[in-house]
């Protein structure tokens, strides 16, 4: 069974920083290309960043040079660090593997930025 837990969310003022962690468990960060999604409010769910397997990184065009995707192979996380933090970063963030797989969603971790 597929599990992945996000964690790190909050609540941060404009141009602060958050960590997020994504947990994984039946599936290999290693041997998957690994995403970061967001769902802000009222719309829909995308793509915000991937990693391949051999750490080739992408990014949405609104995150680059503010977001870094990365991963650690031996405890099977995938993190996102994000700097200088707008209120439009404003969303539920999940991970998943990429092209992503729906029965592999899991709870999110709401990101807050207030003005």
């Amino acid at each position: 069974q597929v599990q992945l837990v996000e964690s790190g969310g909050g609540l941060v003022q404009a141009g602060g920083s958050l960590r997020l962690s994504c947990g994984v468990s039946g599936r290999s960060v290693s041997r998957n290309t690994m995403g970061w999604f967001r769902q802000p409010p009222g719309k829909q769910r995308e793509l915000v960043a991937h990693i391949t397997t051999g750490g080739t990184k992408f990014y949405i065009d609104s995150v680059k040079g503010r977001f870094t995707i990365s991963k650690d192979n031996a405890k099977n996380t995938v993190y996102l660090q994000m700097n200088s933090l707008r209120p439009e970063d404003t969303a539920i963030y999940y991970c998943n593997v990429v092209p992503f797989v729906p029965d592999y969603w899991g709870q999110g971790t709401q990101v807050t930025v207030s003005s």
